[in-house]
């Protein structure tokens, strides 16, 4: 899709993203603004948010700062309903905030500290998306990107809290896309690369990183770290309503969408892109299958 449609589409419409302040979430608000949405941004740092508007009034877009904790449903709740009445109902989610958790063998983890990890990369989320969800429903349209991680798709030790957050964000897209599908909603999860914030910088210079992940220095020693605006194309592209047609499945900024929309419906024949346990081969059970193909198509 060209920039001039996606601004065509986005023009005017309401966008908010969460952890806006800094990083890739920064990067998707100015690309949002840049195509006409007038965009909320939250996080947990008033400064980090102003500087992101400033960058965006500068550009000539419009947006309004909201400090919050994501994982606070008061503050969320107040948060979403001062948008609402400040610019209008909210047209795009993106659930960006995250946290890479403790970096360190479950044995040596403070089970709250564990925790706290899942609420800001699951919780948070679920409370944004809940409060969204009624408005878009009775509108019968609206778009939900979830930021979640290549992570999220493998087992990674000593990362456990953040794996497990990503993995249940995907699958979370998932369900949610299937449920809300009859109303005109799209729901993506995306896998944004590696991209150097101060989450990523936690984990190469933090010493619990370079004792635990010390694997992830090779990701920017080679040259396989991707500037911010990557993943900002690819959620402009899916905030844009270009790419519908695949809703519900785990996106990344390595994909083929014009390739992928061709084969949409292979896609949903077999369930690619989406969270799988691999078997061995086994006889079939046709009554089973049936079964489970219902469950994924509600009425």
């Amino acid at each position: 899709m060209t920039q001039a449609s996606q601004t065509k589409r986005l023009k005017d419409q309401v966008a908010l993203v969460t952890g806006g302040g800094r990083g890739i979430g920064r990067a998707i608000a100015q690309s949002l603004a840049a195509a006409g949405a007038v965009v909320a941004v939250t996080s947990r740092s008033a400064d980090e948010l102003n500087e992101t508007i400033r960058v965006i009034e500068k550009d000539g877009g419009r947006a309004l700062a909201y400090p919050a904790d994501v994982t606070d449903a008061v503050a969320v709740q107040a948060t979403i309903a001062a948008i609402e009445a400040s610019l209008g109902p909210i047209d795009v989610l993106v659930n960006n905030a995250g946290s890479p958790g403790p970096l360190k063998p479950l044995l040596e983890t403070e089970v709250n500290e564990w925790w706290r990890a899942m609420e800001v990369n699951l919780l948070g989320p679920l409370l944004c998306t809940r409060l969204v969800l009624p408005g878009m429903v009775s509108r019968r349209r609206g778009r939900i990107i979830n930021v979640s991680s290549g992570g999220g798709t493998m087992a990674i030790p000593f990362f456990s809290s953040y794996v497990c957050g990503k993995t249940a964000l995907i699958r979370f897209t998932e369900c949610l896309a299937l449920e809300t599908k009859a109303y005109g909603i799209a729901v993506f999860s995306i896998a944004p690369g590696t991209v150097r914030t101060a989450m990523s910088e936690y984990s190469l210079n933090s010493p619990e990183g370079k004792k635990w992940l010390p694997w992830f220095k090779r990701i920017f020693d080679e040259g396989l770290a991707v500037p911010a605006e990557r993943p900002a194309a690819l959620v402009m592209e899916l905030a844009s309503g270009g790419a519908d047609s695949l809703s519900g499945r785990f996106l990344s900024i390595y994909d083929d969408l014009d390739q992928l929309l061709k084969s949409a419906e292979d896609l949903e024949q077999k369930n690619l892109y989406a969270l799988k346990v691999e078997r061995l081969a086994a006889p079939p059970n046709p009554a089973m299958a049936s079964i489970l193909a219902a469950a994924r198509k509600p009425e």
